[in-house]
């Protein structure tokens, strides 16, 4: 038999996946701003990866390195 601290715990948790799922939904749009700079090696990122790459933190070649060092570290 559920009682009313259960019912209210699920009631919680609908709330909490709801308002999640709508943050979720929204948090393209708010990490859309790209660096000027990497954040690396601190070279200027050129304009056109910025606007191809919505939301780059590195240039290109520091984001190679670390795509390589993830691939690596993932086996």
């Amino acid at each position: 038999m559920v009682d009313i601290a259960d019912f209210a715990n699920g009631l919680v948790q609908e709330h909490l996946d709801q308002a999640l799922a709508v943050r979720s939904a929204v948090k393209p749009a708010l990490a859309a701003h790209s660096f000027l700079f990497c954040e690396a090696c601190d070279e200027a990122i050129p304009e056109a990866r910025r606007l191809a790459e919505l939301g780059c933190t590195q240039c290109v070649n520091c984001q190679s390195i670390t795509e390589a060092r993830r691939a690596r570290y993932a086996r």
